[in-house]
């Protein structure tokens, strides 16, 4: 897969500049019920407060823009995602503190990847895209809606909406991109609980709930850089 420098450094700048303003963003976000009452979940001013925030969301959001960049090249889909880098940065941050992905964002986040794919479908002349993209929507919310059914401890509400945004953005780009993303998610939450478990011998590690959004994140970020070789490789042998 070659890589073009110019769309590495346009995804590093412009994403590393966007996630300097994360603490901003977190900030502005209503609070949520228990925010300042329980010192197990901080406020989000709490969290935009954290000294080290805008210096690792920049460099988060820098490297997750360079590996965008190297994973779509100078292409159209950068106009969709690019922006949503440092606004996955945010709510990862805020999920990885409070295990929380505020409707006050995600949901617009929707609106604003549904604008900028069917722009970017227009642009590049591809309607069937945009067609794939709401089909891979529509499916991944539909996956994530009845694992949440099924067993409501086990996911958020929250993971389920963000599964339509990202599922929105990878299946634009293909069906290699959207399924090795998602099944990227899953592997990634669940080898290390198991390594450890393995490792200490205790299984109740495997039942230490910890938040899911960072994971479907990184997921959709693999996807996106290495979703079409993976896959390739998978079926080709």
């Amino acid at each position: 897969m070659s890589v073009d420098p110019a769309a590495v450094a346009l995804g590093a700048v412009a994403c590393g500049a966007a996630g300097l303003l994360v603490p901003a963003l977190v900030r502005r976000i209503p609070e949520h019920a228990s925010g300042g009452k329980d010192d197990s979940v901080p406020s989000y001013a709490a969290v935009a407060a954290e000294p080290r925030l805008p210096v690792v969301a920049g460099v988060t959001s820098a490297t997750a823009g360079a590996l965008v960049g190297a994973g779509v090249g100078l292409a159209w889909p950068l106009l969709y995602l690019l922006p949503l880098v440092p606004l996955g940065v945010a709510l990862a941050v805020v999920d990885l503190r409070t295990r929380l992905l505020p409707t006050a964002v995600v949901w617009p986040t929707f609106a604003m990847v549904a604008v900028l794919t069917a722009a970017t479908a227009w642009l590049a002349g591809d309607a069937d895209a945009l067609l794939r993209g709401w089909a891979g929507a529509a499916l991944v919310f539909a996956v994530f809606y009845a694992l949440w059914w099924i067993h409501p401890p086990g996911m958020g509400f929250g993971d389920v909406r963000l599964s339509a945004v990202l599922g929105l953005a990878l299946g634009y780009l293909g069906w290699p991109e959207l399924l090795v993303g998602v099944y990227g998610a899953f592997l990634a939450f669940a080898l290390p609980g198991l390594v450890v478990a393995l490792l200490r011998r205790d299984r109740t590690v495997l039942r230490v709930a910890y938040p899911f959004g960072p994971f479907l994140l990184a997921g959709a970020l693999a996807g996106v850089v290495v979703g079409e070789p993976v896959w390739s490789r998978l079926v080709g042998g």
